[in-house]
This record gives structure tokens, sequence and C-alpha cells, in this order.
């Protein structure tokens, strides 16, 4: 088992987790393999018939499956692959996955938020999409980052950056494991969800504010399309 692997879970590790599918916790890296076909995971109706324990997903957390269709993925997938992506770089340590964003873009070595070049048309477009899940207005997402996760790639334990307020996340290629955490006294309060090729994800409310996110390392190539307003004030 991977340090990194071990020090993600901490020390106290739930025996269930309460999502759309739920199941006991995997050792190791349990990662999209393991999620997209399903093995081993219980639905909560089914969790709940045998007593099992968990915990329910976060306020102010959505999901919506299928927001795009199969073409619109394919269609999304030509051009998302043409972007000049760059190498994650966190004040001077290289990631596994590749970014690109466009609007602005916080830069982890410096700690700050530069303007950033405006959004593609394909986009802009997709943006709508977004927005109209999230219940806001397009020209309220102003910031981008498409992220390609390879084999292998995964992110850590995080929350966004403060100056931004909600984060909707859409899923292209391959299904992940997204896995959220907060501290509650000494241990942790957890769940998680598989977000689905073509899905939406929304951040907002306590989900945003109080619960930290993180993917395991997948197993197949996947792309990720992160759209983000900025907080009120910031």
């Amino acid at each position: 088992m991977k340090t990194p692997a071990i020090d993600m879970f901490g020390k106290v590790i739930d025996s269930t987790v309460l999502a759309f599918r739920v199941g006991p916790i995997l050792p190791g890296n349990y990662g999209s393999r393991n999620a997209a076909q399903g093995r081993g995971f219980m639905s909560e109706k089914q969790l709940k018939l045998f007593g099992g324990g968990g915990t329910t997903l976060p306020e102010g957390f959505r999901y919506q499956p299928d927001i795009l269709t199969p073409n619109a993925e394919h269609e999304l997938l030509e051009r998302v692959r043409g972007l000049p992506f760059k190498e994650f770089q966190f004040q001077g340590y290289v990631g596994k996955r590749r970014v690109v964003s466009f609007g602005w873009q916080y830069d982890f070595n410096e700690r700050t938020l530069r303007k950033a070049g405006d959004m593609p048309s394909f986009l802009l477009s997709l943006r709508e999409t977004a927005a109209a899940f999230a219940g806001m207005s397009p020209d309220q997402l102003q910031q981008v980052m498409v992220t390609e996760y390879d084999a292998g790639a995964g992110i850590g334990w995080h929350r966004d950056k403060a100056m931004f307020g909600e984060v909707i996340g859409i899923s292209l290629v391959s299904a992940c494991r997204f896995r959220l955490r907060r501290k509650v006294g000494s241990t942790w309060e957890r769940s998680a969800i598989i977000a689905e090729p073509r899905s939406a994800y929304l951040l907002s409310g306590p989900a945003r504010t109080e619960w930290e996110h993180s993917i395991p390392e997948v197993d197949t190539l996947r792309y990720s399309v992160t759209f983000r307003n900025f907080r009120s004030g910031a």
C-alpha cells in the first residue's frame, strides 16, 4: 500500500460510504476501475436494509449524471485534446496531471491570481450547460480549468482557493471516485460518489467551505472541466 494513500485516509476509515453507489472501502488505491464497473457496490436503499452505516452527501453538494450526450462529449473531446496543456506545478513540484486555464489562472508557485486568455467558443457553450445546472448566469462563471488525468494521476485533499465561490465540475471519458471529508473533533466525516463520464457536480455552501475533496489515482485517461465564479467581496 502506498504511503500517500495512508496519509490521505488517515488513521480512521469509515467502513462504508454513502453515495449514489455505496460499498465497503477498498484497501489501498480503490480507483476508477472498480468505480466504473460498480464491483461490490450497494445502493443506498440496499445499505439501509442491511443496517449499514456511513455519511450522506454534504449539504450544498449536487450531482447530475448525463448532463451531456455521448455525441456532445465526443465533439467536446475533439477540441479538448487540442488545448495547450502544461504539467501542473505546485511550489516547485510537478504533478502527474496536466492543466490549462482560461479567464483567470491561479499560479500555485507565486500564489497569485492572474488574468488568462479568453475562453474558447466551445467552452463558452459548455459554460452555459454548467450554469444552467447550477442555477447561475453563464457570465458569473469567469474562470475555467481543464485537467487531463492520465493513468496513475489523481489529486490530493484540498479546498479550492478562497477567492473562488461555487465550483462546477464536468467529467469526461472515464469515471472516478470523488471523495469528500471534513474534520469533526478528532475524526473525519467522510462521503464519496462515483463521478461518471458526462456527469456534473456542484460544490456550494458547506460542501464548498467546510469539506475538502480529492480524487484517488485513476486507472485510465480522464478529463475534467471545472468552472468557478468569484466569491462575493473577493
